[in-house]
């Protein structure tokens, strides 16, 4: 019984090593990365300046073309990522602040994420790698179920976000497999049309009061950064349009551009604009709020 005790001591102790060793491998091969997605990128930059930063989900990261900004004399940079919510742009704006970013103007999307205070388990698992690191990232997700968990047992991070910061995604951060997500700083163009266009259905849509924008408005008046909330464009064909009425009710202050473009040889798909709609949003958008820094 002794020698039995002894084994299972020692076979613990071997695999409470073997996942310290592991925890400490992934966190280095991540820790060098710069440039394998936006959130990396933040985290390992410092000292940017941006007269424009774009932030929210794929209807920022498909709809917001910054060299439109660019040609007329602004730094901007779209920061959009697919599949994010509010409390990951939330956070992305806090590792801004940390590292000494300076922004003149936040373009945040804020229109289909309030319909819901949650989060989004695919993007939240791509700050992990630095969740031991940051004490930024572990006090936003000190509330999370899990939080214990993912601070006091080595290599637990990664098993439990596999899917997205698993050995695949180890493997090809260590080999410096390229992606194409800072390209054409950070917009990401949908080049083709599903066609025929599935109306989208926001009839169980209803906007609400969200925790993280009001945190990335607190987060804006502290460090003098000059907040435009927008909606963004959806096809005509939209059930419940009458969604977006509601959103002013909640939050006044939102400005309304889902009617920007209209046509349906502007958009891929019902939710997201194809490059063309893109570049007449990005145009339409900088008309109505900015003015040209170019000389004539």
């Amino acid at each position: 019984m002794k020698q039995f005790i002894q084994f299972l001591l020692k076979g613990l102790a071997i695999l409470i090593l073997t996942m310290i060793l592991l925890d400490v491998l992934y966190t280095t091969v991540y820790m060098q990365s710069k440039s394998r997605n936006k959130i990396s990128y933040i985290f390992s930059s410092k000292d940017k300046d941006f007269d424009v930063v774009f932030l929210g989900s794929s209807r920022v990261n498909n709809h917001f073309v910054p060299k439109i900004f660019n040609d007329q004399g602004y730094k901007t940079f779209n920061f959009g990522i697919t599949r994010s919510r509010l409390e990951e742009s939330a956070l992305m704006l806090k590792l801004m602040v940390e590292n000494n970013y300076k922004i003149e103007n936040l373009i945040l999307q804020v229109d289909l994420n309030i319909n819901t205070n949650d989060h989004s388990e695919a993007i939240r698992s791509l700050f992990m790698p630095y969740f031991h690191t940051s004490k930024t990232i572990r006090n936003h997700y000190k509330n999370i179920p899990e939080y214990n968990k993912l601070l006091c047992i080595p290599f637990y991070r990664y098993l439990h976000y596999d899917a997205r910061v698993g050995f695949r995604e180890f493997y090809q951060t260590a080999v410096q497999k390229r992606t194409n997500s800072l390209d054409r700083d950070g917009f990401y163009p949908l080049m083709t049309d599903k066609r025929p266009m599935v109306a989208a259905d926001l009839s169980k849509y209803y906007p609400k009061r969200n925790k993280a924008y009001e945190e990335i408005k607190a987060i804006c008046k502290a460090n003098n950064i000059n907040l435009i909330a927008m909606t963004t464009p959806m096809c005509m064909e939209t059930i419940n349009r009458d969604y977006f009425n509601h959103i002013n009710k909640v939050y006044p202050e939102i400005r309304r551009f889902e009617n920007l473009v209209t046509e349906d040889k502007y958009f891929s798909t019902c939710g997201h604009m194809n490059k063309g709609g893109a570049e007449k949003f990005t145009k339409e958008v900088f008309n109505q709020l900015f003015k040209s820094k170019s000389k004539p």
